[in-house]
C-alpha cells in the first residue's frame, strides 16, 4: 500500500490564487490538521506492522513447538512408575502386607 500523500507533500502543496480564492489562514489550518491526522496514521500503522510481525514470529513458534511430538508412555512405563510412587509413600508397609 503506497499513499499519494505524506506530510512534507502536503505542507509543501502551493495553491494558485484567484479573485474569489479561498482564505490562505483558512486553508493552511486545515492542511495543518490533515498534516497531524498522516502522522498519527503513519505512526499507528509502523506500530501494528510490528505488532503484527511479532503476532506472526510467535504463530509460527507456536506451530513448530506443537509439531514435535511428545514422548509417548507405554502402559509398561506407567505401571512402573506407580509401583516406584508406591513403594516411595508406603515403602516398608506395602512389603509387610505381602508378605502376610
Amino acid at each position: 500500500m503506497e499513499l499519494k500523500l505524506d506530510s512534507k507533500t502536503i505542507l509543501e502543496k502551493e495553491f494558485k490564487q484567484a479573485i474569489r480564492g479561498y482564505k490562505q489562514e483558512e486553508v493552511d489550518w486545515f492542511l495543518d490538521d490533515v498534516i497531524q491526522d498522516y502522522e498519527t496514521f503513519k505512526k499507528e500503522i509502523a506500530r501494528l506492522t510490528e505488532e503484527n510481525q511479532k503476532l506472526k514470529a510467535e504463530a509460527i513458534s507456536t506451530q513448530r513447538r506443537s509439531a514435535t511430538p511428545a514422548p509417548q508412555s507405554t502402559n509398561y512405563d506407567i505401571i512402573q512408575r506407580i509401583s516406584n510412587l508406591e513403594r516411595e509413600v508406603f515403602g516398608n508397609k506395602l512389603a509387610e502386607t505381602e508378605s502376610r
